[in-house]
């Protein structure tokens, strides 16, 4: 059995000594970049690999990027073959923030052609709460090659979401908060506000007050509820920088609405042209 979406503390446990799986930690902070690496190191689950959300699943900002531009693959593919990653392996992401990061490189393998790729549910959190092991010993990885197979068809570009949205053919859908989302406060990017016809799903509602994803069913009600008639193939994510998107692309996934993309780039590309309009409230 391979997992696409999502996996339980209980099932990763029982393949932890599995060959054939790989898992990778993505534990990160906006505040603290290093603040990963450093738990990682102070403990993690065991066999688990450290991904740093900057260093190895972004490349450098430009005067024209959003804060997290998509990573050059060549280079992804090759760290990936690093990690020990084949095409056929199962890959494991978590982290400690209910899936925010770690959907990154969920939605990042997708891209490259692997689709055998889950977020734990509930992360490390959930996965100590359990009771399960953690080590700070590093694992002992033997390189191996990982073939990218990239369907650029995954993503938007700004250009590609100005013309969409002139076509009305796609739906916007913003993970922030809606705080962020209505303009009344902006932390992180200079410019406050929303793209223009967006609507709102703060990804934190995807998940319920122990930090677990919500049931399926429950996610589909959801989402149909906000996008109506909208099929899942016209929904485009984005978020501040294309990170915390991926989370709602997953839930989505999940609950079996296929085929939404992501605007890579997302608010903090968006706002680097003034000629692109903005809207608040």
């Amino acid at each position: 059995m391979s997992y696409t979406t999502l996996i339980s503390a209980e099932s990763l446990q029982q393949q932890l000594t599995n060959p054939d799986w790989i898992i990778i930690d993505c534990r990160f902070s906006l505040a603290d970049t290093n603040m990963g690496s450093q738990a990682y190191r102070f403990g993690h689950i065991p066999n688990a690999r450290y991904a740093h959300l900057d260093k190895d699943l972004s490349s450098r900002i430009t005067d024209c990027t959003g804060r997290h531009p998509l990573p050059i693959f060549s280079l992804l593919a090759k760290k990936l073959g690093n990690w020990g990653i084949t095409n056929k392996t199962q890959v494991i992401a978590y982290d400690d923030a209910g899936g925010a990061f770690a959907g990154r490189l969920w939605w990042l393998l997708r891209c490259m052609g692997h689709d055998k790729v889950a977020v734990l549910d509930g992360g490390i959190k959930h996965w100590l709460k359990r009771g399960l092991p953690c080590t700070t010993v590093l694992p002992t990885i033997s390189p191996v090659t990982f073939r990218p197979y990239l369907n650029e068809s995954s993503w938007l570009t700004a250009t590609q979401v100005q013309n969409n949205l002139a076509q009305k053919s796609i739906c916007l859908l913003d993970a922030r908060t809606p705080e962020r989302y209505r303009g009344e406060q902006e932390p992180i990017d200079p410019v406050a506000g929303h793209i223009p016809y967006a609507l709102n799903r703060a990804f934190q509602l995807n998940l319920a007050v122990n930090g677990l994803f919500l049931p399926a069913t429950q996610l589909r009600e959801d989402f149909r509820r906000l996008l109506g008639t909208t099929a899942p193939e016209q929904v485009v994510h984005y978020c501040g920088s294309g990170v915390t998107a991926c989370h709602n692309m997953l839930a989505m996934e999940h609950a079996g609405l296929t085929g939404s993309k992501l605007y890579a780039g997302s608010w903090s590309e968006w706002i680097r042209n003034k000629n692109r309009n903005i809207t608040k409230g």
